[in-house]
């Protein structure tokens, strides 16, 4: 059976170190079922902002702008992981040195640009709950905001090199380059959630402040965040609501991310952690690019009622009609 250090060197990135071809199998249904779902959702998103006036707001835009990086993960990546689990482990694919830069690349673009998502859409919603209507029409004009979103591409561009190192990630005969970049994206993750938490928590505590602020706030943009649009509930439920909606969004959010956070963390200062357990914390932060149009739209009733009108309903023969009164 291979060993860590030569699985390093040939394997996909998520599959697990070991000569186990139940595992494999497992993992590329996984990555398979991700695929298709994160594939469809995040295709449904941007064709319903594309397709509805409604939806066509600043947050919403970032919206998409991150829906369209999964698609880079969950379109294209993760595909070729579900087919290259099913290949012996001494396949040429794996070993292809181009080939796997291209996979790094695909993966570090799509993260890259969904995280910077993330933040964004956090940004614009804390700008327009705390910050006066002027001071929010002037941020975000449509210049302004397609630059925030070339911003994120072209930053997400930079780092694609080093992901190639990430692969050896976890092997004890590591260099120390992949090492550094390990540490780097660890850094990254943690000072993006921390900006992330800064941008929500502030939110909570100015609806839990002040429900009247936010409802006096004559914004299309209120109806994207992740609370009750309508009906409005009394405004301690209101409040009580808001909050718990927020949180969740940031506890699926953390639970995403900081598992691979802590497992680079612990493998540049310590010793690199078990391979199942890089395995699955990868997995974790890969599979936010499925659950991201869910973790943004489903508490938006303009966008179940606009996924409503595009979906078939599925019922039943109409009824016939009655005849015409003599």
């Amino acid at each position: 059976m291979p060993n860590a250090s030569s699985w390093s060197a040939s394997s996909p990135l998520l599959l697990l170190w070991e000569d186990s071809s139940g595992t494999r199998i497992f993992l590329s249904l996984l990555y398979a079922v991700l695929a298709i779902s994160g594939t469809l959702s995040n295709v449904m998103v941007i064709y319903l902002v594309f397709s509805f006036k409604k939806l066509q707001t600043t947050s919403n835009a970032f919206i998409v702008n991150g829906c369209a990086a999964d698609l880079s993960v969950c379109a294209l990546w993760m595909p070729q992981e579900a087919v290259l689990g099913l290949l012996p482990p001494n396949s040429s694919s794996l070993r292809s040195a181009e080939y796997r830069l291209l996979r790094g690349g695909l993966l570090g673009l799509g993260l890259t640009v969904s995280l910077a998502s993330h933040l964004l859409v956090a940004f614009n919603r804390y700008v327009l709950i705390t910050k006066l209507p002027s001071v929010y029409q002037a941020l975000y004009q449509r210049r302004h905001t397609g630059c925030m979103i070339g911003l994120s591409w072209a930053l997400a561009l930079l780092p694609v090199p080093l992901l190639p190192g990430l692969w050896t990630l976890g092997s004890a005969q590591s260099d120390g380059s992949s090492r550094y970049t390990a540490l780097l994206l660890a850094l990254a993750v943690l000072g993006q959630t921390a900006l992330l938490l800064h941008c929500y928590l502030g939110i909570v505590r100015r609806v839990r402040g002040s429900a009247k602020r936010v409802s006096v706030l004559n914004f299309h943009l209120l109806h994207q965040l992740p609370f009750p649009a309508a009906p409005p509930p009394p405004r301690r439920a209101q409040r009580r609501l808001s909050s718990v909606s927020v949180l969740l969004l940031c506890c699926v959010f953390l639970l995403g991310t900081q598992p691979l956070v802590w497992v680079s963390l612990l493998g540049f200062f310590l010793r690199p952690a078990p391979p199942a357990l890089q395995a699955a914390s990868w997995l974790l932060l890969c599979s936010l690019s499925a659950l991201n149009p869910l973790l943004y739209t489903w508490r938006s009733e303009e966008f179940r009622r606009a996924a409503r009108s595009v979906l078939p309903r599925g019922e039943g023969p109409a009824a016939a009609p009655r005849p015409a009164a003599s």
